[in-house]
């Protein structure tokens, strides 16, 4: 049993929440658990159910579809002409078509069922007045769930007390942790990176939003290029025949032939049409390609999918964790600091004098940038593993910016609800404070004027050009917090990425890239790797936009 969150000081008791139809949940006590068991009857386990299908019914299915049938039809054929010989070496063939496919098939499956099995999350549910630990299968409607950094949200949740950061890169590609508090909803499958938060579960399994995704998936299934290509051949095949069987029986009656050696001689040509050896040849090439694919790590799950993939002319590529790391990193910074090292092409806010003199006493560096390095650093913890201060610490340890960091009397981590982050130190007995957190909380605190604060907006949108996460650092003993800059965070690419890109084109496919990120961003890395800087929404390719006509698309945004 873990103990049970408390409220943060000085917010309002959360109020009794009503999902579906359902009775209201008392945040305080959570639901019995004999109603739980009630809802997990009702809803069902919190799970999106794979479709089970015999295995005899696996196997069948590849005895029915449209090449098959070919085979199977030429199988009659081969009988009715007394052809048993040929007619055995057909149906060894299509077994054999089939077979492969099947085995092949259930080794992916098995090893996807493995990993599946590896998967254990658990969730934090009141019931009963008490906290308690259960399997996220478990989670009905209407509990009340505590979910806190590294936690995956087990259901889609409405937020009631706290704030989170949430990784949600899995659902929508968006490579920055989204911010959520009271009011706003969490949904399944997301990480929390920072924060904590209690929420009330409104959907469970295929009624999530990962659910109707994963739905959506399933449905869209088809037959591949290739079956429709050989599908479409044999259908001309049988039109050609047609009309040939008919100029056959025609001259025979003109010349009143035997009627049976016309018959038989009819059917040759139907039987003699039909390419009965593609579909075994096609599924062996697949099949073998597809072992070939294991040996490097790729998971093949359907034969059609080797050839599918084999006869793509464009690829749209997901942005984040496929052609970036998917882990932030240091991309720039804009000083603001008045220094005599300065250099006065940037903008500088006009200030007191001596106003950034607490801050450089104790931030003494070699250049103004490697000062906001290392104010950001002393500001960041990489305990906390949060994204944000990882990617600002490696730059400072680079250029060995915290040889002799101050002695830090405390740390507060990020947190959504104030976006910032702040280390507190002891400067000659002193508490001296390193801030870093989003420009619009850390600006007010340096009491900015108009002028001062113009120049934040300018070095903010400077760095957002590129496509960077901005974040404003400042500096100061006491209240006397002094504005230092700001520093760029991006999602960089991967180290192989533009190369693999060049190397796809030479093979004449078009590559393009889908991100949930903003279109700034897309552009910034669209450049980069070499796809374009023309972007598209998808609200415009709905809209028959011709400007956003896909074939003038490189970015989906």
């Amino acid at each position: 049993m873990t103990p049970i969150p408390t409220q943060a000081a000085g917010t309002a008791p959360p109020q009794p929440v009503v999902v579906q139809d359902l009775p209201p949940t008392d945040p305080a006590e959570g639901l019995r658990s004999a109603d739980a068991a009630q809802r997990l009857l009702r809803f069902g386990p919190n799970a999106i159910a794979d479709q089970i299908v015999p295995v005899w019914r696996q196997l069948l299915v590849k005895f029915w579809a449209p090449v098959p049938w070919m085979l199977e039809a030429v199988i009659v054929l081969q009988i009715v002409l007394g052809r048993g010989l040929e007619a055995l070496v057909i149906a060894v063939l299509l077994v054999f078509n089939a077979v492969v496919a099947f085995v092949q098939e259930q080794r992916a499956q098995d090893a996807l069922a493995l990993l599946r099995k590896q998967l254990h999350v658990r969730a934090r549910v009141l019931r009963d007045s008490r906290w308690s630990q259960v399997p996220a299968e478990q989670v009905v409607p209407g509990d009340i769930v505590h979910v806190r950094a590294g936690d995956i949200v087990p259901a889609d949740l409405l937020l009631q007390v706290g704030a989170v950061a949430l990784d949600q890169a899995a659902l929508t590609g968006e490579s920055l942790p989204v911010d959520a508090g009271a009011g706003k909803p969490a949904y399944t499958g997301s990480i929390v990176r920072q924060g904590e938060a209690t929420g009330v579960v409104t959907a469970t399994g295929a009624r999530t939003f990962f659910g109707h995704t994963a739905e959506l998936v399933r449905s869209a299934s088809s037959p591949s290029h290739m079956q429709r290509t050989i599908f479409a051949i044999v259908k001309r095949l049988v039109v050609f025949d047609a009309v040939l069987v008919a100029l056959v029986v025609g001259f025979a009656l003109w010349h009143q032939l035997p009627l049976l050696d016309t018959v038989v001689f009819a059917l040759m040509l139907l039987v003699a049409s039909v390419p009965v050896a593609l579909p075994a040849t096609y599924t062996l090439a697949t099949a073998v390609s597809s072992q070939l694919l294991a040996h490097q790590g790729v998971l093949v799950t359907r034969l059609p999918a080797v050839e599918e993939a084999a006869a793509m002319d464009t690829l749209v590529c997901d942005k984040t964790g496929t052609l970036t790391q998917n882990s932030l990193s240091y991309a720039g910074a804009v000083s603001l600091m008045r220094s005599p090292k300065a250099d006065s092409s940037r903008p500088m806010p006009p200030e007191e004098p001596g106003a950034n003199a607490a801050a450089m006493d104790v931030l003494a560096a070699d250049a103004d940038v490697n000062t906001l390095l290392r104010a950001a650093a002393l500001a960041s913890d990489d305990a906390t593993q949060d994204p944000l201060d990882l990617a600002l610490l490696a730059p400072a340890r680079e250029r060995n910016l915290l040889a002799d960091a101050p002695t830090r009397s405390a740390f507060h981590p990020f947190d959504p609800s104030t976006r910032r982050s702040e280390g507190v130190y002891l400067v000659d007995d002193q508490p001296w404070h390193a801030m870093k957190g989003a420009a619009t909380v850390i600006g007010p605190l340096c009491h900015l004027d108009a002028q001062q604060q113009a120049t934040l907006d300018a070095a903010e949108r400077q760095l957002a050009a590129s496509g960077a996460r901005v974040l404003a650092v400042a500096a100061g003993a006491g209240n006397n917090l002094a504005l230092l800059g700001v520093v760029g965070l991006s999602d960089p690419p991967r180290p192989d990425a533009a190369a693999l890109v060049a190397q796809i084109r030479e093979l004449g496919v078009r590559v393009c890239m889908a991100t949930g990120d903003a279109e700034q961003t897309a552009r910034a890395i669209g450049a980069q790797l070499g796809i374009g800087t023309r972007a598209c929404q998808a609200e415009g390719l709905r809209d028959g936009n011709v400007a956003q006509n896909p074939e003038n698309c490189d970015l989906y945004a």
